[in-house]
């Protein structure tokens, strides 16, 4: 059998992971996902594809581990998982007191300011996880991307059919921002301070009308917006996303913005 029908048959009858082909299935495929040689989804010609049977066996290797101490320096930690390690010959920068937990994959020349990037993650090559920056579990981020401080990239494990946040290669993600619940945000786009994208947030193009669900396109420059909604109590405001402008070309990610932000009178 593939690493594929071993995890399937183990998903559907729990009383296999008390065999030892089993357990080491799982640690290989976690092993391959830390590695980056597997992941819990992955870009094709037809857009994205999770891959289920990856997220059930990250979800399998959980009830397989033990808890246990582990000291790094003055830190002490209590858990079942083990945190990355080796990151010098991979190439990565971490500066204290960040952490990422073995099974998350940490490609060359990423920077992680103190941080968290948890299990099933994927982050590509030039990336910048700022300062109080959250990665959350199976996340896929691309290459060259900027996660602003206190960004909140959310995880989603479960259920194991669910697509995973997307970030893709070149976006800018601002201060604070929230992306959760398998929303996507496409190539070189540009989330103002703020933004929060939801796998069902409204994303209202300012120029044209047209409305997105959970997916912010490529270049977009967003910020936050409201929407007026009627209630037994009156009307109100709910959160949704606006897009204000397109990245230039031209320019930089910063200088993109802060045109777009300009054109429109809007303060950030």
């Amino acid at each position: 059998m593939n690493l594929k029908e071993i995890i399937e048959q183990a998903w559907d009858n729990r009383e296999l992971l008390k065999e030892q082909n089993t357990q080491e299935t799982i640690k290989q495929i976690v092993d391959l996902v830390d590695k980056g040689e597997l992941r819990v989804a992955e870009p094709t010609s037809d857009g994205w594809v999770t891959n289920d049977w990856v997220k059930k066996a990250i979800i399998l290797y959980f009830p397989m581990q033990q808890m246990s101490v582990q000291e790094v320096g003055i830190f002490e930690y209590h858990d079942k998982m083990k945190l990355k390690t080796g990151y010098d010959a991979l190439g990565v920068r971490v500066v204290p007191p960040a952490v990422a937990r073995y099974g998350a994959f940490l490609a060359k020349g990423v920077i992680m300011m103190p941080s968290y990037v948890n299990i099933g993650a994927y982050v590509d090559s030039g990336t910048m996880v700022d300062t109080w920056a959250t990665v959350g579990s199976c996340a896929q981020i691309g290459k060259d991307v900027h996660l602003s401080g206190g960004v909140g990239i959310g995880g989603v494990l479960e259920p194991p059919q669910a697509s995973p946040v997307i970030i893709e290669d070149g976006a800018f993600i601002g201060s604070r921002c929230i992306v959760v619940e398998g929303a996507r945000v496409g190539k070189r786009a540009v989330l103002g301070a703020g933004v929060t994208i939801t796998g069902s947030s409204k994303i209202i193009d300012v120029n044209t009308g047209t409305e997105y669900i959970g997916y912010v396109p490529e270049n977009s420059v967003v910020i936050p917006g409201m929407l007026p909604k009627k209630y037994p109590a009156g009307e109100f405001g709910v959160p949704c996303a606006l897009i204000i402008g397109q990245r230039k070309a031209s320019t930089d990610l910063k200088t993109s913005l802060n045109e777009a932000l300009r054109e429109n009178n809007v303060s950030v």
